[in-house]
């Protein structure tokens, strides 16, 4: 069972009346009127304050992204900076301590030096002590054996030649 319409029946359905159109057409008029009279200034009020809020909140959003970035930057310098500055006492320090390392070799090495001088005098002290020890004691030897050989007591000053003539013959070997 569907649903028909006949041409006739269709025809009623889509009559048009003037005066229906009419009325429709002062109806709409009057609305209109109505709304640029009475509405269109507040709802053109609220749209221009949504329009303005919207504008200042993407404003402040620019400021605080600009703000942001220009924090960014500061902070990307301050770390540049004190990368660079972490560089410069690093080598300072490493500076200071070649320094140092010098200073303290020198000073080893001037310490050395001068124990090298004296243990070189102490020697040279000491090996003239037993240079002079054994003169006493070839002096005495022969002092002892010219006595023997001569049987008789030798004057101090033919004591000196002969000592004297020996250390000269014993230096020469």
């Amino acid at each position: 069972m569907g649903f028909t319409l006949s041409a006739g029946e269709f025809l009623q359905l889509v009559n048009i009346n003037p005066a229906t159109i009419v009325f429709t057409l002062i109806n709409t008029a009057i609305i209109i009127a109505l709304y640029f009279f009475f509405l269109h200034k507040p709802v053109m009020k609220i749209m221009e304050e949504r329009k303005n809020k919207i504008n200042s909140e993407m404003q402040a959003a620019e400021d605080a992204q600009a703000e942001a970035e220009a924090v960014k930057a500061e902070y990307t310098e301050k770390l540049k900076e004190s990368k660079e500055e972490a560089a410069q006492i690093v080598s300072a320090a490493v500076k200071r301590a070649g320094e140092r390392e010098n200073q303290i070799i020198a000073e080893a090495q001037q310490e050395a030096a001068n124990l090298k001088k004296k243990a070189e005098e102490s020697i040279e002290l000491e090996k003239k002590k037993a240079i002079n020890e054994i003169k006493d004691q070839i002096s005495d030897i022969v002092i002892m054996a010219s006595e023997k050989v001569c049987e008789k007591e030798i004057s101090k000053s033919d004591n000196e030649a002969l000592i004297n003539k020996f250390i000269a013959e014993v230096g020469n070997e």
